[in-house]
């Protein structure tokens, strides 16, 4: 019997070890790994500079407390501002944290304005974490149910939906801020229209409010951008990163610009773990092997490769709704609930998701190469026939 508490339906593989876009189980039998951790392996497995550069770290320093000055925030906060634009930036560990602190700063930012109860705009079908204010602001049922009382706060309107954020604005003196993913992992690789988030920036300037963008998921090269953001001309006033920043090393980032800056003071916000050295060695490594190995540029390319792929192989399949995305951000929505995809893909070698019920989620590591990719179409096109079939 296990004594670890029972909050995964965990498929029945354990993995030994890994090398770039690939991972071994426990009897030696290899997968392609087309999910790299929910997005969070960036450079896929063991990769060699990544490796050394943690290594070597490890062997300096790798906790000190922020008590003291660290000099890998100091580097990686340096190297995100100067490829976002944004201007400050606080660590913490994970995804929910960032958005965590995103949250507080909005809230003090609407005190600070004379706000007595601020409220934050977010969206249908979201997804921004598992913590009570997280959970709170996430627009899935399924994930808030059984946690109830929920923090209040917060007005949620449809995703895509920039009338629905102007009635909001006519009748509710309250809102502070607008929270939104460019796009929506958990909610099905849905994106925003570049014309929404333009007119949603231009609406937040009008109503004084922050523009608060969600990229854990999106954010770190993998729509062929350093940032989601980037593909619409626009800037936010918060900006929450995670997931693949730190490529496996946990390591969460808020970022503030504009109206946004200087909102903290010290006593504020605070982490133990956030921004130690072992996790900005391993962000701003990754960063900067993204950057030497023109990993965006390739994401970019072989997004479209993969995409190209799916349509070919699955046109004139009843049940196929839509493959959309950008760059290593894929999804295969079909008709019907298709979880045992993941399963069946799994004992082909393959590792994949299946997320808001009927959509296939893809988000392999930015190493994979075009023929790893056509392996990928080569087990999944026909398991997805064979499905849609039965």
């Amino acid at each position: 019997m296990s004594h670890v508490m029972n909050t995964y339906a965990r498929l029945p593989v354990t993995f030994t070890h890994g090398e770039g876009a690939w991972l071994w189980d426990t009897d030696g039998k290899r997968y392609l790994d087309a999910l790299s951790g929910i997005a969070v392996n960036t450079l896929g497995h063991a990769h060699p500079r990544f490796t050394a550069a943690l290594a070597e770290q490890i062997g300096k320093l790798i906790h000190c407390s922020n008590v003291y000055q660290v000099a890998g925030q100091e580097s990686l906060a340096d190297k995100l501002c100067g490829l976002s634009g944004m201007q400050e930036v606080f660590f913490s560990n994970s995804g929910c944290e960032a958005n965590e602190a995103a949250i507080k700063l909005a809230r003090m930012y609407g005190h600070k304005q004379g706000i007595e109860s601020p409220s934050i705009i977010v969206m249908e079908k979201a997804f921004h974490g598992r913590t009570l204010a997280t959970l709170s602001a996430t627009g899935n049922r399924k994930v808030q149910a059984g946690f109830e009382p929920l923090v209040t706060g917060f007005v949620r309107v449809p995703y895509n939906d920039l009338d629905a954020v102007r009635q909001v604005a006519q009748h509710n003196r309250s809102v502070v801020a607008v929270l939104v993913e460019p796009i929506q992992g958990e909610g099905g690789i849905r994106t925003l229209d570049i014309e929404y988030l333009k007119q949603l920036r231009q609406l937040c300037n009008e109503q004084n409010w922050l523009l608060m963008l969600d990229e854990v998921q999106c954010g770190i090269g993998r729509t062929g951008k350093w940032f989601a953001f980037q593909h619409t001309g626009i800037l936010p006033d918060v900006m929450t990163l995670a997931k693949g920043l730190g490529s496996g090393v946990p390591v969460g980032a808020c970022l503030a610009a504009g109206k946004a800056t200087g909102t903290f003071q010290p006593g504020n916000h605070g982490s133990t773990f956030g921004g130690n050295p072992l996790a900005c060695t391993a962000g701003l490594t990754t960063l900067n092997i993204i950057e030497q190995d023109k990993l965006m540029a390739h994401a970019e390319a072989l997004g479209q490769f993969i995409r190209a792929g799916f349509a070919a192989a699955l046109q004139g399949v009843n049940g196929v709704k839509e493959i959309r995305g950008q760059g290593l951000m894929i999804g295969v929505e079909l008709d019907k609930p298709c979880g045992d995809l993941v399963k069946l893909a799994l004992a082909q070698g393959l590792l994949i998701n299946v997320t808001a019920d009927s959509v296939i989620r893809l988000l392999p590591p930015l190493v994979m190469s075009q023929g790893e990719a056509q392996q990928m179409l080569d087990i999944l096109c026909p398991l997805i026939k064979e499905f849609m079939h039965s």
